[in-house]
C-alpha cells in the first residue's frame, strides 16, 4: 500500500523532529497534540530544523505547508491516513487508553508504530479492538530527522507482514530499521547507551576523569571508529580479520576484559544523591560558557556531514 499522509501524535522533540522528516520526503502529515502551545511550538521547531533537512536529499514535493494541526481531535481526522507514527509520554495507562483509541480511529490495515523508547507495545495493545496485530514499535535515535536508526520491534501477536511494511516504510523515509526480534525493555540501542554510560557516570562521579575528558575519550577513539564499521566488526578487524578475527579477539581480549568487568560491577554508578552532584558538577564545569543552542547546531551539522560521507 502507497503511503502518502501520516499520522503524528505528539509534537514534542520527537514527534516534531518525525512531522519534519515526513514533510521532507513530500508526504502530508496530520499531527495531534492537546497541549497548549503545542501547534506554536511545532511551527517553530519545524522552521528551525528545515534548513538542516534541506541540506539533506529531500522530495521535490517537500514542503512545510503540508502539514494539519488537529489538536487533540485526531479521532474525527485519521481515517484517511495510511501510517500512525505515536509518540505520547513514556507512561502505560496513557498509553494503553491512546492506542485503543487510534485502534478505533483508523482503517483496520494501518500500521500504528509507537516510538516508545523502552515500553514493549505488547504492554499498551489490551483495550485494541479492532486490529492489534497491526501495532508495533518504531523507535528512533534522537533527532529522527538525523539519526537513521529506527529499531522495529512487534509484539508476539504483530503480523509478519506489518513488520515488514513498517520497515519498508521508514526505509522510504531515508532510515535505517533494524528488526529486534524478541521485546525486552529498553530494546537494542538504549541498552548499549545504557551500558556505556553508567562506567562513564561512574568515572566522572569518582573523579577518575573530567566530563569533558570523558566525552573527548569517546568522541576520539569509539565514536569515529564504531561509526565507521560499528563495535563487532571493529573487533573482528582488530582480531585480524576473517571469518575468525572476531573469536580470536575476544579469545586475546578475553581475560582482560574479564577482570575490567568486575571491577565496573564493583564500582557501578548507584544513583546516590552525592554521586549525582558530583556527576552534574563535572558537566555544568565542561559547559562553562558555552551556548547550548550554538552546540546543538554545530552537533547538526557534523551529524549531516558525517551521515552523508556514510552514504
Amino acid at each position: 500500500m502507497s503511503i502518502r499522509t501520516v499520522g503524528v501524535v505528539g509534537t514534542g522533540v520527537i514527534g516534531a523532529s518525525w512531522t519534519g522528516l515526513f514533510l521532507a520526503h513530500g508526504l502530508k502529515v496530520i499531527v495531534s497534540d492537546p497541549a497548549p502551545g503545542a501547534e506554536r511550538g511545532l511551527a517553530d521547531y519545524l522552521h528551525s530544523i528545515w534548513p538542516t533537512l534541506e541540506r539533506q536529499k529531500i522530495s521535490p514535493h517537500a514542503s512545510l505547508t503540508n502539514y494539519r494541526f488537529v489538536g487533540a481531535n485526531f479521532k474525527d481526522h485519521f481515517a484517511n491516513v495510511d501510517f500512525v507514527q505515536e509518540n505520547a509520554p513514556e507512561r502505560l495507562e496513557l498509553k494503553t487508553k491512546l492506542f485503543a483509541e487510534l485502534d478505533a480511529a483508523t482503517r483496520p490495515d494501518v500500521v500504528i508504530a509507537s516510538s516508545s523508547s523502552g515500553i514493549p507495545s505488547s504492554r499498551f495493545i489490551s483495550e485494541c479492538a479492532i486490529n492489534p496485530a497491526r501495532v508495533l514499535i518504531g523507535h528512533p535515535f534522537n533527532p529522527p530527522h538525523l539519526m537513521p536508526l529506527v529499531e522495529v520491534v512487534p509484539h508476539p501477536k504483530t503480523a509478519a507482514s506489518i513488520t515488514e511494511a513498517a520497515k519498508s516504510f521508514y526505509k522510504s523515509v531515508g532510515r535505517n530499521p533494524v528488526h529486534i526480534r524478541e521485546e525486552l525493555p529498553g530494546f537494542a540501542a538504549n541498552r548499549l547507551q545504557v551500558a556505556l554510560l553508567n562506567e562513564a557516570y561512574s568515572l566522572v562521579s569518582r573523579g577518575i576523569i573530567s566530563a569533558e575528558d570523558l566525552d573527548t575519550c569517546v568522541t576520539n577513539s569509539l565514536g569515529p571508529r564504531w561509526a565507521a564499521t560499528g563495535p563487532l566488526l571493529s573487533n573482528a578487524m582488530g582480531g585480524g580479520g576473517g571469518t575468525d578475527g572476531l573469536k580470536h579477539a575476544l579469545e586475546h581480549l578475553g581475560p582482560a576484559s574479564r577482570s575490567w568487568l568486575e571491577d565496573m560491577k564493583a564500582h557501578a554508578f548507584t544513583w546516590t544523591p552525592k554521586e549525582l552532584d558530583a556527576l552534574s558538577a563535572s558537566v555544568s564545569e565542561e559547559l562553562r560558557g558555552k551556548d547550548t543552542k550554538d552546540l546543538e547546531r554545530q552537533r547538526d551539522d557534523l551529524l549531516v556531514e558525517i551521515l552523508s560521507l556514510k552514504k
